[in-house]
């Protein structure tokens, strides 16, 4: 077994509602995709597909590459099953190794418990073949095995990944209710911006989205702000192959010309939190930060860009009754300063939604955790007014 050079199935995962574009972002690499469900994509290749995978996907949370399927009917079934694995040609005695799982079946009430049985069976093969073991623990920095078991039908994989994708590892001061890094990318990747044109995002917080939006628009990839991956603790991993990959994201990074992007919030806090992140991103000499209400925010004229809200919606933060009346305030500010541009406003609170006060061309589905939200999109017309019955 060379799993860097076998070709086996390949699971990439992704948050719900990201699957459309992690399946594009996929087939942009040069992949097959098979067959694409509610949180991820599946495809076929190598370990050596899987190290050009972590290193570019956007939206992805883990890449899975699968080792093992079988039957089971509990767990002494599961430990039977991996002990017949040869675990020695994969992971090094002197290396360390965690196990995570998906479990869906009537005995069991605990997936740690799992997690342990599947450890037990990789470190008693160690004993029983060489006398030594590998360490094992919880932490995600090492090699990486994930069990998924669903009735009596498991499957075991090589989790390449280790931490997961969808933090782009630049946010060292997440700020309050932070949206993940992967689910930035989607709404932007979601949107009509053509990553040229101006991108104002009001209310940035800890500027998540407006240094999403400035890596996507110069092709900087997560694997540039990323050195330690679940691969490269296997036995076989030839970091040539990590090097050759690296460079070649490198070498996508592009320049744009006049590129604006504008991030500003009332908090002071939220604004300093976003230059440091930006600065941890690259990207902080493409970015405009500043601090003021969203409606002093400054709208470059004469050109057609794009003004992204991400405000709170009263699940997390911000009281209800002032937020009727920044949703109010957003849709006056649009209407009336954002002529020419496309506006999105991403939303967890249809309610508050109405009080934008303007017609939603399109309302794209998002999940932020397992908040049901929307990315609402409006086209911002030179000269358009709005209608009693669209308010």
């Amino acid at each position: 077994m060379n799993i860097f050079t076998d070709i086996r199935r390949i699971i990439v995962t992704c948050s719900r509602k990201l699957a459309p574009y992690l399946e594009r972002e996929v087939a942009e690499l040069g992949f097959r995709v098979k067959r694409t469900f509610l949180t991820g994509v599946e495809i076929e290749g190598t370990v050596n597909d899987c190290i050009k995978l972590n290193l570019n996907l956007r939206c992805a949370s883990q890449v899975h590459y699968s080792l093992k399927e079988f039957n089971v009917k509990n767990a002494d079934d599961v430990y039977n099953k991996l002990l017949k694995i040869e675990w020695e040609k994969l992971l090094r005695p002197d290396g360390y190794f965690s196990v995570t799982s998906n479990v869906n079946h009537p005995s069991i009430n605990n997936e740690m418990f799992v997690n342990v049985r599947v450890k037990d069976a990789i470190v008693d093969r160690f004993r029983r073949e060489s006398g030594q073991r590998p360490d094992s623990g919880s932490a995600a920095d090492g090699a990486v095995i994930y069990l998924y078991w669903n009735e009596e039908e498991a499957e075991v994989f090589i989790d390449t990944s280790g931490q997961s994708l969808a933090k782009h590892g630049y946010r060292k001061i997440p700020g309050k209710a932070p949206m993940l890094e992967a689910l930035a990318s989607a709404t932007i990747l979601a949107s009509k911006w053509d990553r040229q044109s101006p991108f104002i995002n009001p209310m940035c917080g800890s500027g998540t989205v407006a240094i999403e939006a400035a890596l996507i628009a110069t092709n900087r990839r997560p694997g540039l702000l990323r050195e330690n991956y679940s691969f490269m603790h296997f036995i076989g991993y030839d970091e040539s192959v990590y090097d050759r990959e690296h460079r070649t994201i490198q070498d996508l990074i592009r320049e744009v010309p006049g590129l604006t992007i504008v991030g500003t919030d009332i908090s002071e806090d939220a604004v300093k939190i976003s230059k440091v992140n930006a600065r941890m991103a690259g990207v902080d000499k493409l970015i405009k930060f500043g601090v003021c209400d969203f409606e002093k925010t400054v709208i470059p004229e004469g050109v057609n860009g794009t003004v992204y809200f991400n405000p709170e919606y009263g699940t997390r933060l911000g009281d209800l009754g002032n937020l009727e009346e920044t949703y109010a305030r957003m849709g006056d500010f649009m209407k009336k300063k954002c002529k020419g541009y496309t506006g999105y406003i991403f939303t967890g609170n249809l309610d508050l939604a109405k009080k934008i006060g303007l017609k939603a061309s399109r309302r794209i589905e998002f999940f932020n955790a397992k908040i049901d939200c929307r990315l609402l999109e409006y086209e911002l017309y030179e000269g358009t007014r709005r209608k009693d019955s669209d308010r």
